[in-house]
């Protein structure tokens, strides 16, 4: 591991420059980026604290801090599983290693079920939303941020997840709306709903291995590993869906870049209908709306 030079006490700027030449030279893509982040979390100050007082003099605490979770991003930790959390759809949600770090990807699902949800709302006066496989909580928590007559339910096989999910809705003011359930997938699901949404697994077994190792070795791997084929995870929620989905909802799902045909096929067979897709920032597919 690089050594960092150590320092009982800098300015502000010059740390910064310091930790960022640091990731730059051991060819940190993002340098300048996760060095902003991590400085920022270590000293509790912002990007207008840089601009007001760039020479502020940083306690020897707090550059021992920084340098810390530096040596972490060089041994290879993503740089929000160092910061413990990651913004997601304008909220803050924290990780633990039971969840799936939330990543740009899975907005592309909300944008894309959100006019629909709204016009349910609007129509019935309320939208129950289930989010399989909910993680940090990130789908069910980016919707009720946006409609206020929606409430969710929150399943997922892991109980550290779950945890994770009830304390993200707690910190972004929407516990009240919010109830988590310990289901693999719907079994243990009752009751219907207008929309059942997830970002499930859906990578191979060799896509997997080939991952890179900021993700293989910090997001869990049930989280991401859906059998030879990758529609394992598709293959469970279409066998049940149809017996908790409410007349008129819908069912939303993340994809992989390659499996829009093939998810299409799973659903279609369990008798519902694509009626809506989209692609996400890259140009890729990204995210399919069902309905019956």
């Amino acid at each position: 591991m690089a050594e960092i030079p150590a320092g009982p006490g800098e300015p502000l700027d010059a740390l910064l420059r310091r930790l960022r030449g640091t990731l730059a030279a051991a060819g940190i893509a993002d340098a300048a980026l996760d060095a902003r982040l991590l400085l920022e979390h270590a000293t509790s100050t912002d990007r207008m604290d840089m601009i007001r007082d760039p020479g502020r003099l940083v306690p020897a605490e707090a550059v021992l801090a920084a340098e810390t979770m530096v040596s972490r991003r060089l041994a290879g930790e993503p740089v929000h599983r160092i910061l413990g959390q990651r913004g997601f759809y304008g909220l803050t949600l924290h990780l633990s290693p039971d969840t799936l770090e939330p990543r740009p990807d899975t907005e592309t699902l909300v944008d894309l079920v959100l006019p629909r949800l709204r016009a349910i709302a609007a129509e019935r006066g309320r939208c129950r939303i289930l989010d399989l496989g909910t993680g940090t909580g990130a789908i069910a928590l980016a919707l009720l941020s946006q409609i206020p007559q929606a409430r969710a339910v929150a399943a997922d096989i892991a109980t550290g997840a779950l945890a994770m999910a009830r304390r993200n809705a707690e910190a972004n003011g929407h516990a009240d709306r919010f109830e988590t359930v310990l289901s693999d997938w719907l079994e243990d699901i009752s009751g219907r709903y207008d929309a059942i949404l997830s970002n499930p697994p859906y990578i191979t077994r060799s896509e997997y291995d080939a991952l890179a190792p900021e993700v293989k070795d910090h997001d869990p791997p049930r989280a991401l590993l859906a059998g030879s084929d990758g529609l394992e995870a598709y293959r469970a929620i279409a066998a049940a869906v149809t017996l908790n989905l409410e007349a008129g909802g819908i069912v939303g799902l993340e994809i992989g870049a390659s499996q829009k045909d093939d998810v299409t096929e799973v659903f279609e067979a369990a008798g519902l209908v694509l009626i809506d897709a989209a692609k996400d920032i890259g140009g890729r597919d990204r995210a399919l709306v069902f309905g019956l």
